[in-house]
């Protein structure tokens, strides 16, 4: 049965699948979905909801602190704007050594969770999980789209986080999906993916678990319950996704404390709210002597708060307000 639902899906995407079907979706897309959702449906058991991987698990334990800087250990000196080096051509910038900056969109991806707070340590982590492959893509694909707004992508983000299956997709957000992602990458929000769970399954696996997490899980009933209903906006996902309030700050790793990147240089992140964050980022000149070409590519990271409660935010290489008209004041080479 499993085959046969893949089977299906896959001959009915792949018809005639473009990024142009943003503004246009024809009947056989429809088609596909009951195929998918007539053929996947199943029951779960309250072990197998509670095994179900996470679509991205990076955490704050994924994080290097032994190469972690304080604030005040490095003094900032001719900051450049990040936006104004070389782009690579798989993605990012070209790094030199020197200090850069670039206010960039970013992205909440953890639903039942604390908006960034002021005082919140925001450190460098690789995005990670099951769905890791697909969260970067949106984020690279979407500097090619300008005309899907970042709402737009915040909610496909967000259903992919609550773990939608394609099948139950309606609405803005499937649109979103398919001008972002192959035929392919729209078969695997299958996999590893949960439907609408009864108010009974979800009792039962809320007393199970901690109260932190069981916010997680009924934040990510709630929108799969949206997206089901094809009856949904921003704000009505937003109010499932954001907890109200903020997260105590923790004092051990402060706002502005700095990682060291594995690629060697160091990195830090100013947010505001979800949306945006300022990204800052010290390249040593003995990390560039040593003839080494390094990329910074925002996509594959995210930048993970020390407070558990607060939300992960994945980076992008968009600049919010660029000033092009700027000259960098470096011989980048």
């Amino acid at each position: 049965m499993k085959n046969l639902y893949f089977s299906a899906v896959f001959i009915l995407l792949s018809m005639s699948l473009s990024t142009s079907v943003y503004s246009q979706f024809s009947g056989w897309k429809e088609k596909a979905l009951e195929v998918g959702a007539s053929l996947g449906a199943k029951k779960l058991g309250l072990d197998e909801v509670l095994k179900k991987p996470a679509a991205i698990t990076t955490s704050f334990d994924d994080v290097n602190k032994l190469g972690s800087k304080f604030p005040d250990q490095f003094v900032l000196k001719n900051l450049q704007p990040l936006y104004l080096l070389p782009k690579a051509s798989t993605g990012g910038f070209i790094l030199c050594d020197g200090f850069y900056e670039m206010t960039n969109k970013s992205y909440c991806l953890q639903a039942g969770t604390f908006q960034p707070s002021k005082g919140d340590g925001y450190m460098y982590a690789p995005t990670l999980g099951q769905k890791k492959e697909i969260v970067t893509t949106i984020l690279k694909n979407a500097e090619n789209h300008p005309e899907i707004s970042q709402n737009d992508i915040q909610m496909l983000l967000w259903t992919i986080i609550a773990r939608t299956r394609f099948a139950d997709y309606s609405g803005k957000v499937k649109f979103t999906a398919i001008a972002l992602l192959s035929t392919l990458e729209l078969t695997q929000l299958e996999g590893g993916m949960l439907g609408v769970l009864p108010a009974s399954l979800m009792n039962k696996a809320k007393s199970k678990i901690p109260s932190g997490i069981q916010n997680i899980l009924e934040a990510e009933n709630k929108i799969r319950q949206l997206v089901a209903s094809g009856n949904y906006t921003f704000a009505d996902m937003e109010k499932y996704a954001i907890l109200a309030g903020m997260a105590p700050a923790r004092t051990d790793f402060p706002s502005g404390i700095w990682t060291l990147h594995p690629d060697g240089y160091y990195i830090r992140y100013f947010p505001s709210g979800y949306s945006k964050t300022t990204v800052q980022i010290y390249v040593p000149k003995e990390l560039i002597a040593s003839g080494q070409k390094i990329i910074y590519d925002a996509t594959n990271d995210i930048a993970c708060p020390a407070n558990t409660g607060s939300q992960r935010l994945a980076q992008t290489n968009e600049p919010i307000d660029p000033n092009y008209s700027i000259k960098i004041k470096i011989n980048c080479k």
